[in-house]
Formats: structure tokens, sequence, C-alpha cells
């Protein structure tokens, strides 16, 4: 990997970590432990560190077809879960956040804690595809198991807020290294996304994918 890229990306995992405290509105009484353990199954596309989220049925991370918010478009466009998790720390839907270490690479697992309850039994998960625009990776509300485990795959979404130029000019993620956000009209929604197609600087046979891009496993451990 280009390590001006690597740098940068290593920044923004340092500040979501200061930011993957507790939330307030935690119910201490019936807090059990997770492991959520996402594996990065593409070929080519690097996860930007994960946010892990614990909550009700009241917190939506997105809406296919609505806008995304201010700090889902950041995830999704700068790699940063800082703004995300700082937003979902501060909700009475939320009790608990995480961050990811650092990045995930192609075939690489990373595992990351969270507690849940019966009061917020949800974990929604996300990170972003760091080749791609506004690419990211993400499961919404999947139920915390009272035991054993259950494994799920992630979809890769677009969030609509930058263009799918391609242009290394505005993403990221190898080969490129900009954060500079394109300014052309985007989608406007979230939805899911369409691939990497060859028109900029990206590669499909190394960028593109099918189907699910991660495999997350979460696991009670106690």
């Amino acid at each position: 990997m280009n390590k001006p890229i690597l740098s940068t990306l290593v920044a923004a995992i340092a500040l979501s970590a200061t930011l993957a405290s507790t939330a307030t509105y935690a119910d201490e009484g019936g807090m059990r432990h997770y492991a959520v353990t996402i594996t990065n199954i593409t070929r080519g596309q690097i996860l930007a560190p994960a946010a892990v989220i614990a909550h009700n049925d009241n917190y939506k991370l997105f809406n296919l077809g609505g806008a995304a918010s201010p700090e889902l478009a950041m995830l999704a466009e700068e790699g940063s879960a800082a703004a995300l998790v700082s937003m979902a720390s501060s909700m009475p839907s939320v009790s608990r956040t995480s961050v990811g270490s650092g990045i995930i690479m192609p075939g690489a697992s990373q595992t990351i804690e969270i507690e849940a309850s019966g009061r917020f039994p949800e974990i929604s998960v996300a990170a972003m595809l760091v080749s791609t625009n506004d690419g990211f990776m993400a499961v919404r509300g999947v139920i915390a198991p009272r035991r054993g485990e259950v494994i799920v795959g992630a979809e890769a979404y677009d969030a609509g807020s930058e263009a799918n130029s391609e242009s290394c000019a505005f993403i990221p993620g190898p080969p490129c290294g900009s954060h500079v956000h394109d300014s052309s009209p985007a989608e406007g929604y979230v939805h899911i996304h369409a691939g990497i197609h060859g028109i900029g600087g990206l590669t499909p046979a190394m960028h593109d994918w099918r189907g699910a891009v991660a495999q997350i496993e979460i696991k009670r451990i106690n």
C-alpha cells in the first residue's frame, strides 16, 4: 500500500478510537459481552476502521432510499467513523459504540468487542470501502444472540453523497490517496452499490466485487 495513504487512514483510526466510548444511555443490569468479527471477503478493497453500534429499534443507521446523514457520508467518503460514533453515542436509542483498531485488508479479519442488552439488543456495523467515492459495507439491526453466534453477510452500499466518478482526485484508498470531496451532483440517497466500472483510476479486476463484501460474526463471549 502507498505509505501516505496508510498514514492518512491511520490518523483517521486514532481520531475514531478516541470517540469509541460508552454511550450515556446504558442499562447496566443486563449487559452481555460480544465479539464482532469482521472478515473482508473482497479481492482488492480495503475496509476502513469499522463502527459498531449497539442500540434498540429506534436507531437507524440509514434507510434505503433516504438521504445519508452527514456523519454516515463522512464514513463513506473519508473512511472516518469518528463523527458517526460521536452522534450515535449521544442518542437515547444507543447504549454502546466501538470502533475498530485499524483497517482490514482483503482476506483478513478483525474482532471488535461491544456490549448489548435486553433493552438494546441490536447491533449495526459500517465501514468504508476505501477504493470508492462513497461506498461502504454495513449490516443493520442484527439481533445479538443470547447464546452462541450469528453470522451475516454485509452488502456494499452507496451513500449517494458523492458522484461515482472513480477518479483518483476524490478517492482516499489505493491506488489513489485523495480526501477531496467531489462537488458534482450525486444520487442523494442510499442505495445498493453498483460496483466499479473502470471509468476512472480504478481497475475492476482488482477493485470490483460481487455479492457480499464482508462476513460479520456476532458471538456472545460472556
